[in-house]
């Protein structure tokens, strides 16, 4: 038992999964799945529920030029993605440098999907955790979408990966 213990404390930890989209890199946590690739998305990642039948996705979306929508309409499309487009909690971090914007919504998902994004049926008690990214060279989308008890027990994680957002090389010094 204690030699387990001991080769386990001297262990190396695993090398931390890496997400990149449009210039920015982030961290993804090592309970997330990465899914594969799907139309439109730039990463998906599998979020563990308590049941498979309980689980979260997070969806991460980059587009270029200003495509994809502004802050607000961005925030108002999420809304609309639950009954009664519901009021979301709404704040902004900095990290890194990045204005992040975060926002919380709650309720019944209307569960949007397909090229018309036609509701897939309701889904009750879910919650809505995005982080958006607006920069010159695009847009960057983060949304965490499941059951409210997976994504509460999510919220480390999603702490953890707006924290770790940020460029993926250092921006160079004027005239160089």
């Amino acid at each position: 038992m204690v030699l387990v213990l001991a080769a386990t404390l001297g262990a190396a930890a695993a090398p931390a999964k890496k997400g990149a989209a449009g210039g920015f890199v982030w961290e993804v946590p090592a309970r997330w799945t990465v899914m594969p690739a799907r139309s439109m998305r730039a990463a998906t990642y599998a979020v563990p529920g308590a049941t498979a039948n309980e689980a979260g996705e997070c969806a991460v979306f980059y587009f270029a030029g200003g495509e994809g929508g502004s802050i607000d309409a961005n925030v108002e499309r999420w809304s609309r993605q639950f009954e009664g487009t519901p009021k979301p909690l709404r704040s902004v971090r900095m990290v890194r440098g990045l204005s992040v914007t975060l926002v919380k919504l709650a309720g019944a998902y209307l569960a949007p999907g397909g090229p018309m994004m036609q509701s897939q049926g309701k889904r009750p008690g879910y919650v809505l955790v995005g982080a958006i990214i607006q920069t010159v060279e695009g847009n960057l989308f983060f949304k965490l979408t499941g059951p409210a008890a997976t994504v509460s027990a999510a919220q480390a994680d999603w702490e953890s990966l707006v924290a770790s957002l940020g460029p993926a090389s250092p921006p160079r010094p004027p005239g160089k």
